[in-house]
């Protein structure tokens, strides 16, 4: 075991927690409760889409953890994505949106599914003229817009549902807790999840995810070790990652390294949405990423240290100990 060799008590206390490569999910930006109210209501509106069926809310489910718990979401008329949804859940916290990066902000990133024909499938004109038809969304606006001339409008929409976003920041989880030198004997952390953090770090996981979203601010080719496509087999488009951005071969097969900051609580994983269980996922890491053979304890402990992230949020209604396995 590391326990001893790697500074137990060291790690216990709180000066060593502030140098800590994972930092604690800090609360959400100030915002107009108002704004965050309107932007729920936009999130959950299914009439957003194309027929009516699909809203924000379908593919990331916000009591279960903020995904939707499928390999890849369905959008309108059935029709099936060609990527894993992530969590929108400290979306906020991250470098940029999309698995490739293509949007930077919250508010870019909300072009994407309002206008993909595999998600919600409409455009913005109609989306605006079902809201000026809605009575209750027009007062909305204009309270929140009452010098423009133009309350609803593209980017007064995008910015409501970005508001929520990212008001969805989870604090106060166990993990954050122990960073922050709380010593709760009801939340503080087992040896076994101390000594999986330990093994995270100690094996390297922590040089692509690290912060207070415990990734989500690099890119990183994935299959860097092995060759995860050749073995695979049937890549497509998205699986190219931002090499279809930039057209540079060293792109090929990059991704936003994700974040692990609601795993416990989002299967399926990768960004094919192939790994079933958080033990699945980490033995990927293991084979594509690191190229390292580890004994099955130490891989149990680090699914033991993930299911530590979650934070606490009013909208979640689950908890990592009935999340994934």
């Amino acid at each position: 075991m590391l326990l001893s060799a790697m500074g137990a008590g060291l790690l216990g206390s709180h000066a060593a927690a502030r140098a800590e490569p994972i930092n604690p999910v800090p609360p959400s930006p100030p915002e107009d409760p108002a704004r965050i109210a309107l932007g729920r209501a936009l999130f959950t509106d299914p009439n957003l889409s194309r027929d009516g069926t699909i809203a924000c809310a379908s593919c990331h489910l916000l009591a279960e953890g903020g995904a939707d718990g499928r390999q890849v979401s369905i959008g309108i008329e059935g029709k099936k994505g060609d990527i894993n949804s992530p969590t929108v859940y400290n979306a906020g916290l991250l470098n940029s949106q999309f698995w490739n990066g293509r949007k930077k902000t919250l508010e870019e990133q909300i072009d994407g599914p309002i206008q993909n024909p595999a998600e919600m499938g409409n455009e913005w004109g109609e989306v605006l003229i079902r809201l000026y038809d809605n009575p209750e969304y027009t007062k909305q606006f204009q309270a929140l817009e009452p010098d423009s001339d133009e309350p609803i409008s593209r980017n007064t929409v995008k910015r409501a549902i970005a508001a929520f976003v990212r008001s969805l920041n989870t604090t106060n989880g166990r993990f954050d807790r122990w960073l922050k030198g709380e010593e709760d004997p009801d939340t503080k952390l087992t040896e076994r999840e101390l000594e999986g953090y330990r093994l995270f770090k100690h094996y390297g996981c922590s040089s692509c995810h690290q912060g207070a979203a415990v990734g989500g601010n690099m890119f990183q080719v994935f299959g860097v070790i092995n060759n995860y496509f050749i073995r695979r087999g049937n890549i497509t488009d998205a699986d190219r990652g931002r090499f279809m951005l930039t057209g540079n071969i060293e792109d090929m097969h990059s991704f936003k390294v994700p974040s692990l900051r609601m795993v416990a609580l989002t299967p399926p994983y990768l960004h094919d949405g192939t790994a079933k269980t958080l033990r699945d996922a980490v033995d990927a890491m293991f084979t594509f990423q690191l190229g390292l053979e580890a004994p099955d304890d130490h891989k149990d402990a680090i699914v033991a240290f993930l299911r530590t992230l979650p934070g606490e949020h009013p909208e979640l209604e689950v908890s990592p100990e009935t999340g994934a396995n």
